[in-house]
């Protein structure tokens, strides 16, 4: 995932921990009809237990404005989504997101998409607007520029999902993807609670919709290349640029590329002359290239501008095979600030896999490997 990479073991047996700690809720037996049971009995103590923050520092809504936001979140229970749209571990997330705000939204349900870049093209309203509508989201989402709610909520990471109950207080807590079918079950189980503590009459009641969304998971492949960085800030600490040029912030570079056959796993080496920004490369000369021996079974680039990148992979036209989303053709054709699928092989493997660019100012900020 964004920032913490693959989490090591013991942070991931934490975030299980927290998770538990405060999603630890048995859905209550449905009611005849399909609505969930009374849970008037349902007694919490939620001295434990903290409230989500106000949201902070928003610098533009997209879906809402600020002052219907506010209002539809009381008496509601919340799902806050933080999230980026250029990282594909938070788009993986998004159709799970969507569908219980499909399902959910009419018994009880708000969904908040809290925008917080990591690159400066993040910001641009517009783009972030682009993203919304084509991962189909209708629920509000509030760009946090300066990640002041970000910080309000003590995060780290990319996605993460924090659920609140009526009374706004933080009740479950995920980071990355995946516990999707836990997650709906302390959907359903707040929902429930906030029926029977609100004393909606059976009438009026908003009657949570039996069973859990169904919807596929992208399965990782265990061992794989981690994220590789472009830019010199965002590279610091964790620096896989091959090349022996290396990175000279501010500077435009000039990078002879690497001898076939001597690229070292997990490394990426540039070709052409380069400015070296810092969150991402730009291509400066007529063309250039970027190699890469990675393992996994998917490669993602986030790239921006206007370019056609040509794909060779161990030496060789892509094939179709291994061609992802955004590779028709072996060719991906670059024409804005996004994420694009280059590789989506069926099974995980070791590859060299070569992108070439001609005059176009082509940027590129990273590889992402599933």
């Amino acid at each position: 995932m964004k920032t913490a990479a693959l989490l090591v073991a013991g942070l991931a047996a934490a975030a299980a921990a927290t998770s538990l700690a405060l999603g630890s809720l048995d859905e209550p037996a449905a009611a005849p009809g399909g609505a969930a049971a009374p849970a008037a009995a349902l007694q919490v103590d939620k001295s434990g237990f903290r409230k989500a923050p106000e949201l902070a520092g928003i610098a533009g809504y997209v879906n809402a404005d600020e002052g219907s936001l506010a209002g539809s979140l009381e008496g509601k229970v919340v799902l806050y989504d933080i999230w980026t749209y250029s990282c594909v571990n938070c788009i993986r997330t998004l159709p799970h997101i969507t569908a219980w705000d499909e399902k959910y939204s009419g018994s009880g349900l708000v969904v908040v998409g809290i925008h917080s870049p990591e690159f400066a093209f993040e910001k641009d309203i517009d783009n972030v607007r682009f993203a919304v509508e084509k991962y189909g989201i209708e629920y509000p989402v509030v760009l946090d520029n300066d990640k002041e709610t970000w910080k309000a909520f003590e995060n780290r990471y990319w996605p993460r999902k924090y659920v609140a109950d009526h009374e706004g207080y933080i009740r479950y807590d995920h980071i990355g993807e995946g516990a999707y079918d836990e997650t709906e079950k302390v959907i359903r189980a707040l929902l429930a609670e906030r029926a029977a503590a609100m004393a909606l009459p059976e009438a009026a009641a908003e009657a949570v919709p039996d069973g859990l969304v169904d919807i596929g998971e992208f399965e990782h492949t265990r061992q794989r290349t981690p994220e590789l960085y472009l830019g010199y800030a965002f590279a610091h600490g964790r620096n896989n640029l091959g090349s022996p040029e290396g990175f000279v912030p501010g500077a435009d570079v000039e990078y002879a590329g690497v001898p076939g056959g001597s690229e070292a796993p997990g490394l990426f080496y540039m070709e052409g002359t380069w400015s070296n920004g810092r969150d991402g490369m730009a291509l400066v000369s007529e063309s250039g290239s970027v190699t890469v021996r990675y393992a996994a079974k998917e490669v993602n680039i986030v790239a921006g501008n206007e370019a056609e990148l040509r794909v060779t992979l161990d030496g060789e036209p892509l094939p179709a095979e291994h061609a992802g989303s955004d590779a028709a053709g072996g060719i991906v054709e670059v024409d804005g600030h996004d994420l694009y699928n280059v590789v989506s092989s069926a099974e995980p493997g070791e590859h060299l896999l070569r992108l070439e660019a001609g005059a176009g100012g082509l940027e590129l900020f990273t590889f992402t490997f599933g």
